[in-house]
């Protein structure tokens, strides 16, 4: 529209379609919506055919005056049969006998009248001030036609045809008797021309949607048919968002003023119903209502999306404490309003568990790298989707025992933040960066034992965004096979930065996450930095930064993934915190560590795969990394006094299978030295 002020809306109650009972107007299913706004001129049609008949069966003949029987028509016309009809009466010819006539007849065995002259004329019978609608008019007709003959059948279809136009709101054929014959002049009423607009109950519905909805139709004639399809635009709107709301209500008021009744169906209440995972029945439930329903985004008094619920629905399951989640909108009497029930079907909220894993260390023996687990998992404490975890895993030389408390959504938060506490304690092999000893007689591998204990916060700040903050305290020290605690390796590098037996830190922690559609072949960005705080002077102060990027695209049948990581440390940290380069994760064709070890690094790898039948895909790699030459600084040099190259690639191919627990990856392997190597890992590569 050419001005804003055109169109304004107006905040009201939602009006429901009215029934059949209660509408002033008859409702004709079949006609666009906006066409029955129109219909009052549509109800007296079959005493108007039975009038038109007639007036073709009962001409007054004169030679001085013209006889005119008006009847109005539109749309809608059902044809109504005289059980008697009477004889036409033929210039000339003598009436037949009644009882020679037909008892009836439909549209084949209809009387035919000879028409001489069609005219189209405005509501008085005078010339039409626009020759355009005129115009109109005259080519909607089909069978109509001057010197035609003509049954009550075919002028009925070229009225429907002059409203279907969409032009005109009423139209009167006319029959009128001249010397000449029998004129048919058909009488219509024009529209009004469009000056304006009024919306009534639209919302959400955006005031721009509408000006460019009705922009072209301003100063114009109002047409039916574009109408029907401006209020299809706007319920497909709806439609298109998933949103509960529609057109109601046209009406053409004086002046040109269009009014547009919309009906939005707001939420009124929403309720949780807990059903037996068995049964199917309503029962009980152990998690709070009030934990559910803060999960969604769906709130009373808004117009309710099917988008929007479907995501709720989602985020309700990744709760983790739901086996079945389901939403069912009901009507509100006749208020416009909508409930919403979600029927949910809880899960066991805890457990036991047990398995197994592979271990990224290498160690000897007939179990080399195997380690089994126990858990115990609770979560829903407190009915509040509260999540508490005990572990622990047991390898050769691998131990971690591990508390985990998290809450998912810290209560009277709105930002959605996440704490974790954790205490954990572990026994990790050293060698990624000390070297494996088990080809140095008389010697025994390195050990790591960690303890750890900190609180991490966590929160979406943007979609597929994430963030993590926390304070971490480590004690962490070295030890031989039996168990002592060792301050040096074999080649005499330090295994800590203080020169004691352990050294302690103070981690402040800052993590930024982006995911991707969540597919292991998927867009992925972590960015990861510690800092040691020196609360104590012989506690450890550095800064670690470390970031990783992965992007997948589709070529044709196949799918390339590219990757990229690197890192940098600065400040005095424990060399067995170095960066490892080589390994099933890392540059494979190298075992693990084997490329380099420093204060910086960076790997890169490209990898192409293709679906080959079910479950399984084969893929082709190649990797590249480096420690940028900063392996002598880190202290004691533990990667160039075994001879590590600081740099190499590695390339081959593998199988992927899915499985449960992620995609199982066996790969064999090729590196610069001309050393290959069989890689197996769970879960996609980092």
């Amino acid at each position: 529209m050419a001005k804003n002020e055109d169109i304004r809306f107006v905040s009201s109650s939602i009006k429901l379609p009215l029934s059949p009972s209660h509408h002033p107007l008859p409702i004709f299913p079949n006609l666009p919506f906006a066409r029955q706004t129109l219909a009052l001129s549509l109800h007296k049609t079959k005493e108007i055919v039975h009038r038109f008949v007639s007036s073709f069966i009962n001409p007054i003949k004169s030679d001085r005056f013209l006889t005119k029987s008006p009847l109005l028509c539109s749309s809608s016309l059902s044809l109504a049969q005289s059980e008697e009809p009477n004889p036409i009466l033929v210039e000339g010819r003598e009436p037949q006998s009644k009882g020679h006539l037909p008892t009836r007849y439909g549209r084949e065995d209809q009387e035919r009248v000879l028409i001489s002259e069609v005219l189209v004329r405005n509501k008085d019978g005078e010339e039409l001030e626009r020759k355009d609608l005129e115009a109109e008019a005259v080519a909607a007709l089909k069978a109509c036609r001057p010197n035609s003959a003509l049954t009550v059948h075919e002028v009925q279809e070229d009225i429907h045809r002059i409203i279907d136009s969409g032009y005109f709101s009423s139209c009167i054929p006319v029959a009128v008797d001249t010397r000449d014959g029998i004129r048919l002049v058909f009488q219509v009423e024009p529209n009004q021309e469009f000056h304006g607009l009024i919306c009534e109950g639209a919302n959400v519905l955006p005031s721009k949607f509408l000006e460019d909805a009705f922009r072209d139709g301003y100063g114009k004639v109002v047409n039916i048919r574009r109408l029907d399809e401006v209020i299809n635009s706007i319920n497909g709107w709806y439609m298109e968002r998933g949103l509960f709301g529609l057109v109601s209500e046209v009406e053409i008021l004086s002046g040109g003023i269009l009014r547009l009744q919309v009906s939005e169906s707001e939420v009124n209440n929403i309720a949780i119903r807990f059903l037996d995972r068995r049964t199917g029945e309503p029962t009980s439930g152990k998690t709070r209502t009030e934990t559910i329903l803060r999960q969604l985004t769906t709130k009373k008094g808004q117009v309710y999306s099917l988008l929007q619920g479907k995501r709720d629905v989602e985020t309700v399951l990744t709760m983790g404490i739901m086996e079945d989640v389901g939403i069912i909108p009901q009507p509100v009497g006749d208020t416009g309003k909508v409930d919403l029930i979600m029927n949910v079907v809880e899960r066991v909220s805890g457990g036991f568990s047990a398995g197994g894993g592979i271990s990224s260390g290498m160690t000897g023996g007939p179990l080399s790298g195997l380690i089994g687990s126990f858990a115990y998992s609770h979560r829903n404490v407190f009915g509040r989707n509260q999540k508490l975890n005990l572990s622990l895993e047991r390898g050769q030389i691998d131990s971690i025992f591990r508390i985990n408390y998290t809450v998912p959504w810290i209560e009277g938060d709105d930002k959605r933040t996440s704490r974790s506490i954790m205490v954990q304690n572990s026994r990790t092999p050293g060698t990624l960066v000390h070297g494996n000893h088990r080809n140095e007689p008389g010697h025994g591998s390195v050990t790591i034992g960690r303890v750890t204990a900190g609180i991490e916060y966590g929160r979406p700040f943007r979609p597929k965004w994430s963030g993590t903050a926390g304070i971490i305290f480590q004690h962490v020290g070295a030890c031989d096979e039996n168990g002592n605690a060792i301050i040096k390796d074999i080649y005499g590098s330090p295994l800590t930065s203080s020169g004691n037996a352990y050294d302690d830190m103070l981690l402040a922690k800052l993590e930024t996450v982006y995911t991707g559609s969540g597919d292991h072949g998927s867009s992925m960005f972590v960015f990861n930095m510690e800092q040691g705080l020196p609360v104590f002077p012989e506690w450890l102060y550095f800064n670690r930064v470390n970031a990783r990027a992965r992007k997948g695209a589709e070529i044709g049948p196949a799918r390339l993934v590219l990757s990229l990581s690197g890192g940098h440390v600065v400040g005095n940290f424990s060399p067995h915190e170095a960066f490892a380069i080589g390994g099933t994760n890392s540059v494979r064709g190298y075992e693990e560590g084997a490329v380099g070890s420093g204060r910086s690094y960076v790997v890169g790898c490209g990898e192409i795969s293709l679906r080959m039948f079910g479950p399984v895909e084969g893929a082709a790699f190649v990797d590249y990394g480096s420690d940028l030459g900063s392996g002598p600084a880190v202290p004691g040099d533990p990667a160039g006094a075994r001879g590590k190259p600081g740099s190499g690639y590695g390339y081959g191919a593998g199988i992927r299978v899915d499985s449960p627990l992620g995609p199982l990856r066996l790969e064999y392997a090729f590196n610069d030295r001309g050393t290959r190597r069989f890689h197996f890992g769970v879960g996609p590569r980092n």
